[in-house]
């Protein structure tokens, strides 16, 4: 008998997710993302120029960063400052890695886009929201830069999404909340483009160990939900 997840959900069931585009009017791609509880505020800013091992080659540069803000948790999380922890460095990349693969950087010509991700509200899912959210934030952005004259088609090759399993008493579990998250016995982070073609997977067992059946029911479970998101990004971004 599937278990009885504290929202109500069936196992492979996402939270409700929605996207407010233009959530902020000072950069040209700024979404702000829900996913259940979890919120964070994506935006885009683009600059002229990129890193200097990429002048002189025609090819643009996408980075990321990512802060959990004071009051995204019950307990407020410090700044961090003068130095950034582990997990946050690891997030940041991840969000990076995976939008770079959503682009044709050659096309993008030199220019460096700056993905920011700001957790206003944590409810587990924080670096899917964000790559979620910010494939939404990024596509505008681009458009932006089409209708100024500043490129002439889209370098977007691919939508982009992210989502997490969890394995808790042997069943998967999609899109875990946080009282999942921190129970369960296997925690994975999938991110995969529209044609379900994998860019990145991360999974850790916290307790004990998983079987490759497991992971392939995860996996599926995470193609699923990841079909869902591009669905929603398509949605919000035809709206």
């Amino acid at each position: 008998m599937p278990q009885q997840r504290p929202d109500g959900r069936q196992p492979d069931q996402l939270r409700p997710i929605q996207f407010q585009r233009r959530f902020t009017g000072s950069v040209p791609g700024s979404v702000l993302a829900q996913w259940g509880e979890t919120k964070v505020l994506c935006t885009v800013s683009v600059q002229s120029g990129v890193p200097r091992f990429l002048e002189g080659t025609g090819q643009g540069w996408l980075t990321a960063e990512y802060r959990m803000l004071p009051g995204s948790t019950p307990q407020r999380k410090a700044r961090e400052i003068l130095k950034l922890s582990g997990r946050t460095q690891e997030i940041q990349r991840l969000i990076g890695r995976s939008l770079r693969a959503a682009l044709d950087l050659q096309a993008l010509g030199e220019r460096t886009l700056i993905v920011d991700a700001d957790v206003l509200q944590a409810d587990a899912g924080t670096r899917t929201t964000a790559i979620t959210g910010g494939f939404v934030a990024l596509a505008d952005a681009i458009q932006d830069l089409i209708t100024k004259g500043e490129l002439e088609t889209s370098p977007i090759r691919h939508y982009v999404a992210a989502v997490s399993v969890g394995l808790k008493a042997g069943e998967p579990l999609l899109d875990l909340n946080y009282k999942e998250d921190v129970a369960a016995d296997v925690d994975l982070n999938v991110v995969m483009t529209e044609h379900q073609t994998l860019l990145e997977v991360q999974g850790t067992a916290e307790e004990g160990e998983f079987t490759r059946s497991q992971l392939n029911h995860m996996l599926d479970y995470a193609e699923s939900g990841i079909q869902t998101l591009v669905a929603a990004q398509r949605q919000a971004l035809n709206g």
